[in-house]
């Protein structure tokens, strides 16, 4: 399979020309840039005792991409990550894909489009309706289920340069799942967005929420910051509404597109996943280097 392959793939390795003109555009990525940013990022890093991460170049990317190649504010990311992974370390320590396998597939809790948006970037969608049940798989595990995912992510550098986009579908939302959403584990959701996510998160489409949806929104809002208030956008039901940001020819049935209605999810995706099982393994150690 090319590395190019959008569907059921993780592009390992691969960058398009149109991705390599953005990246000098929007992040200051010149070969210039980019040789001096790596070099002082790693000397950083080796400064840096408290922290275990890789030292390579694409592993120094990952973070210099996510803050416009300036190192003192990638080697903030990386303490900001080190720390979430410390504070949360029963959740992101030791994690393995393997383990996460039956919730992956059978749950459908989280799904990535097969297709990228017009702006070429990755579409994850989180379900945090009807579809979510919180018996089968618990905030715990969505939560960890959700880490795995933007683990996949960073493995892209596509998805490094363009960012990614979030639809968070509340559709059929009752009480059963609101009472999982506790305000631990609201907080633990907003910290890792908000601090420890080297992705560009580009968007964050509410979708389908019910009424009640405003009670786990006045536990939550009161803990985003103003960079993030400001992507996320809310929609109900009016798809007309979301397709200003994800034009109908890249968005399926589902959320009022032209595209087939959703068949496939976690069963289609495992295999990709599983094929990065050791770096997620390696990854479950990175971050503080005392637990």
């Amino acid at each position: 399979m090319e590395n190019s392959t959008v569907e059921f793939n993780i592009r390992v390795g691969y960058t398009s020309e149109d991705a390599k003109r953005l990246a000098e555009t929007e992040l200051r990525e010149t070969p210039e840039i980019k040789e001096a940013a790596i070099k002082e990022l790693r000397a950083l890093l080796h400064a840096s005792p408290e922290l275990n991460f890789k030292d390579d170049d694409d592993f120094l990317l990952v973070f210099l991409r996510a803050c416009h190649f300036y190192p003192q504010s990638a080697l903030k990311k990386m303490k900001s990550v080190a720390a979430f992974r410390k504070n949360y370390a029963n959740q992101v320590r030791g994690i393995l894909i393997e383990n996460l396998k039956d919730k992956f597939i059978q749950g459908n809790v989280i799904n990535v489009l097969k297709n990228l948006d017009q702006h070429g970037r990755r579409v994850i969608i989180l379900h945090s309706g009807a579809v979510w049940d919180p018996s089968f798989i618990s905030a715990d595990e969505s939560f960890q289920l959700l880490y795995a995912t933007h683990l996949m992510a960073l493995l892209e550098p596509e998805t490094q340069i363009r960012g990614v986009v979030c639809i968070l579908d509340f559709e059929g939302l009752s009480f059963k799942q609101v009472k999982s959403l506790t305000p631990p584990c609201l907080i633990r959701v907003l910290t890792f967005i908000q601090d420890a996510f080297p992705i560009r998160l580009k968007e964050v489409h509410i979708m389908k929420q019910p009424y009640i949806f405003n009670v786990v929104w006045s536990l939550a809002k009161p803990l985003i910051q103003e960079k993030l208030r400001n992507r996320i956008i809310f929609h109900g039901n009016d798809m007309k509404s979301l397709q200003k940001y994800i034009e109908p020819d890249y968005l399926p049935r589902d959320y009022g597109g032209y595209l087939p209605t959703i068949d496939y999810g976690g069963l289609e995706w495992y295999s990709a996943v599983e094929i990065h099982r050791d770096y997620v393994r390696e990854w479950s150690e990175l971050g503080p280097a005392k637990w």
